[in-house]
């Protein structure tokens, strides 16, 4: 039993020593990290700002002309130059022959012939009366009772021939036909419809410019004035249309508090067409050549405007003074300068001294 013990004591000895060994060295360290915040830049350069006021508004013509029946009868819508019946959307220039009412009831409203007749028996009447007061023959009341009928009987000639003439209805000015001879429920009336006075039988107007009513609240109206220029757009077409302001209304409408304006856009290739739905950018002040960063480089810290500028692998905060800015850039008057890099992605946690990496192009 000894024995067994003195042979054990050796091993016990070498593991002690093992441990001990093991305890005295020094704890292997790990390699220290450094955590650098991802981030895109932009040089900073020059541009144009503006200060806008957006809002959107229908288009309609400068003016529509309305061209009435006055004299019932059967309608007839002229021709153009090709013999081609007029349409709707046709251009006409002023004194072209829109329609004619034509038969009996227009004949008789007219009365032209009758009157006519009417007319050439109190003319001859006068005639013979003046000669016969010339000859002492007849007395001076019967030659002012002559002149009075004949009076009359030219007023009623007159009058029948400016009837006749409404007969044809031409238009006053150089436009297109934006409604032509439609009933009150849209249906087109054909050539021999009988018609009665007051029936419409065309709308014209110019199409080369056209107005967009727009409403303005308290706010923008005080910054909107006559003469701006404004930019007109249509989701149907890629490019904008210049137009300017012409008119602010003087009075609030009572049901929207809103201000109505007036902006004249042209329309030479005659793109736009009355009752488009558009959006109307109305320039206030424009800033050309101001340096200027994207607006997504612009944060907020303890209610200062700030950017971040690249200094070598770091970044360092700026205070900014801001001038102008519209939804993609703003314009800087002090913080930053043309040349300098700013962080415009990965800004939400930046700070100042902060390190960086560079990604993105």
């Amino acid at each position: 039993m000894k024995q067994r013990i003195n042979a054990i004591t050796p091993m016990a000895t070498a593991i002690g020593v093992l441990a001990a060994a093991s305890g005295c060295a020094p704890p292997m360290s790990a390699p220290d990290t450094e955590f650098r915040i991802a981030v895109e830049v932009e040089d900073v350069g020059t541009g144009t700002v503006e200060d806008l006021v957006v809002a959107t508004g229908n288009l309609r013509p400068m003016g529509i002309v309305t061209l009435d029946i006055e004299t019932p009868g059967l309608l007839q819508i002229a021709r153009n130059a090709d013999r081609r019946r007029l349409a709707e959307g046709m251009r006409v220039s002023a004194g072209d022959v829109v329609a004619r009412v034509t038969g009996e009831d227009a004949r008789l409203h007219a009365r032209l012939e009758t009157t006519r007749q009417a007319l050439q028996a109190a003319e001859a009447q006068l005639e013979r009366r003046r000669e016969l007061h010339a000859a002492n023959i007849a007395h001076e009341e019967e030659l002012q009772q002559a002149e009075e009928r004949y009076e009359t009987a030219l007023y009623n000639f007159e009058r029948s021939t400016l009837d006749a003439a409404k007969a044809t209805l031409t238009s006053p000015i150089d436009g297109t036909i934006l409604r032509l001879a439609r009933d009150t429920d849209g249906r087109p009336q054909a050539d021999g419809q009988l018609v009665r006075a007051g029936f419409t039988v065309a709308e014209i107007a110019p199409l080369d410019e056209l107005v967009a009513d727009i409403d303005l609240i308290g706010p923008e109206l005080a910054r909107v004035e006559v003469g701006l220029v404004a930019r007109i757009r249509h989701y149907a077409f890629e490019e904008s249309f210049t137009g300017e302001v012409i008119r602010l209304s003087p009075v609030l409408d009572p049901n929207k508090h809103t201000f109505r304006a007036e902006v004249v856009v042209a329309n030479d290739q005659r793109l736009l067409r009355p009752g488009m739905f558009v959006e109307v950018i109305v320039v206030v002040e424009q800033r050309p050549d101001v340096v200027v960063v994207p607006r997504e480089a612009i944060a907020n810290r303890a209610g200062r405007s700030v950017a971040f500028v690249l200094d070598g692998q770091r970044v360092s905060r700026r205070d900014l003074r801001l001038g102008l800015g519209d939804d993609d850039k703003v314009q800087i008057l002090e913080g930053v300068g043309e040349g300098d890099r700013v962080a415009v992605r990965g800004i939400e946690t930046l700070t100042d001294g902060a390190r960086i990496r560079v990604v993105g192009t």
